[in-house]
């Protein structure tokens, strides 16, 4: 079993709630992880039997720019996209943090994981 992942991306997005959230924006980090059987060899160094980090990043930066009132909805549709392109992984999961979230008091970040498994 193989996985692969990138923590800690940085985005600055529009999600939320109440309308306010989606005219100020806030800055999320996310991380992906994503697991699969290997299928062949590495030897030919190439990206044929792995998943390329660059178009994961790139599907993540895509859903993240398209504004939401639900975080949950985001990360649905980021694991949708990466199912669908990576068609031979078997797990894929999601954790979005929204920094310093508009509440009554302080609070560091938001959190939500979704997963999916195969």
């Amino acid at each position: 079993m193989i996985k692969v992942a990138l923590e800690g991306i940085e985005v600055f997005a529009y999600h939320g709630f109440y309308p306010e959230e989606q005219k100020i924006g806030a800055r999320f980090l996310i991380d992906v992880y994503v697991t699969f059987e290997q299928k062949g060899t590495f030897a030919d160094d190439t990206l044929n039997h792995t998943v390329n980090y660059e178009e994961l990043y790139a599907i993540i930066r895509k859903e993240m720019a398209n504004t939401r009132k639900v975080i949950e909805n985001v990360a649905e549709a980021i694991l949708k996209r990466i199912m669908d392109a990576f068609s031979f992984i078997d797990f894929a999961e999601i954790v979005i943090k929204k920094q310093n979230p508009p509440f009554n008091g302080p609070i560091k970040q938001s959190v939500i994981s979704l997963s999916y498994q195969k």
